[in-house]
């Protein structure tokens, strides 16, 4: 059994601070230490005590600097990489002018291989140990990702997009070969080392009544997998999804009446909800993910994160990259940050830290196994340097109090800040 112990100051949590005092589920210790064997967490606490009852482990001690659950990023879409921070569209002009014409490459499988990686070794590098993506309608793009992702040993969750109108023809599959491409991609890929898969219907405009119901019947006899797509990310997208869908109810209820909504959904952006989409989110247990710098950089609007909190939805966090600006979690948290302010919310630095690690799990139902700091859990650890840069360093050297040290690093951190990465009790490095 390989045992290695990692001291630093520690950050974890026992519960949510967005619905709990933040004080009651924190767990900080200055002089904390993390024990790995093998590829999981074997136990954290007083970094003294773990070195003194585990003398054969090796230690790698990294001071003062902050040790963390890798984060998670619950959606993005790596056939996106190569045109994050393109110039001034919003969400159906992005599509046109910049996601289709470049997804439509990822027939390629050399191509997605190429990108895949790069997109993996990006996150690395800015601390995250696990990506929920989107790929293309091809199913080499979903070979290359969980392939490049298992090369890492990264848990991951992905699926092909399926879309059978209002995109080109390059990107347009049918119902059948959806409902067909999918279930196969599935059961070869779900569980498969540390990958899972999802169902992926783009969003209600992209896929006709015929393939939504297919994908809601896939889900059916496979309700242990997840389901992702987007809802209600900008107006002209909801009045669109008005005009194809003139009996829904709402929004929601174009992916509900197809078997498209349940405990294991998780619905990209959700700005713009119905008071009854919002109920129905929270009964059947259904998640939201918060995609910050997306939701300004095309100009979606503003995300009321404590509202729907307060009312029960869960909620994860994302870069929603290329559509996001950023492929860092820290530059997410600050994003949140700032639409919080907004909203009339300054979101402490326990609730933006929870939301990238043990919030976005829980969204995609892996609580105890990734974003978590404790025993059991697997060893995605990320490590953050709180003075890595000199403006961040003479602003954390007044700190007065764990979170006004880590606050400045939230944002105004980079990969500059990440100082070392462990998936599943290797180290990648920072």
């Amino acid at each position: 059994m390989t045992k290695h112990l990692l001291l630093g100051q520690t950050l974890g949590f026992s519960g949510n601070p967005l619905t709990s005092a933040w004080a009651d589920v924190t767990q900080f210790d200055s002089a904390g230490g993390v024990l790995i064997e093998n590829d999981r967490i074997a136990a954290t606490g007083s970094g003294a005590a773990l070195r003194a009852a585990h003398p054969d482990a090796t230690v790698t001690d990294y001071g003062d600097k902050l040790i963390s659950p890798g984060f998670v990023d619950a959606h993005m879409h790596y056939p996106q990489t190569g045109i994050v921070a393109s110039w001034g569209k919003q969400l159906i002009d992005w599509l046109n002018t910049y996601t289709f014409p470049e997804e439509s490459r990822f027939g390629d499988r050399a191509y997605a291989d190429d990108v895949a990686g790069r997109t993996l070794d990006l996150a690395l590098a800015h601390g995250t140990t696990t990506l929920t993506s989107f790929c293309t309608i091809h199913p080499e793009s979903v070979d290359a990702f969980f392939d490049s992702a298992a090369a890492r040993n990264m848990a991951v969750i992905a699926g092909k997009t399926c879309m059978d109108r209002n995109a080109p023809d390059t990107l347009r599959d049918t119902p059948q070969s959806a409902y067909d491409d999918s279930k196969r991609l599935l059961e070869h890929w779900h569980g498969r080392g540390r990958a899972r898969y999802a169902i992926t219907p783009r969003f209600s405009p992209t896929s006709t009544p015929a393939q939504l119901e297919a994908l809601g019947a896939l889900w059916g006899e496979h309700p242990d997998v997840l389901m992702q797509t987007h809802l209600s990310e900008q107006l002209p997208e909801i009045a669109w999804v008005r005009d194809l869908f003139p009996d829904a109810r709402d929004y929601l209820d174009t992916y509900e009446t197809f078997g498209l909504l349940g405990a294991k959904g998780l619905y990209g952006h959700a700005i713009h909800l119905e008071p009854r989409e919002v109920d129905r989110l929270k009964e059947v247990g259904a998640a939201v993910v918060h995609c910050p710098t997306s939701n300004t950089f095309i100009g979606s609007g503003l995300f009321d994160m404590m509202a729907l909190s307060a009312q029960g939805v869960r909620t994860g966090l994302a870069t929603d990259t290329g559509g996001g600006s950023s492929f860092s979690m820290l530059r997410t948290m600050a994003a949140a940050y700032e639409i919080g302010q907004l909203k009339g919310n300054a979101l402490h630095p326990a609730q933006l830290m929870w939301l990238a690690t043990e919030g976005s799990a829980s969204a995609l139902h892996m609580s105890g196994e990734i974003g978590h700091l404790g025993s059991g859990a697997m060893a995605d650890i990320v490590v953050l340097d709180l003075a890595s840069t000199p403006a961040i360093a003479q602003r954390s050297t007044r700190a007065d109090d764990i979170w006004t040290a880590i606050f400045p690093t939230i944002m105004m951190g980079d990969d500059r800040a990440i100082a070392d990465v462990w998936v599943a009790g290797t180290r990648r490095g920072g």
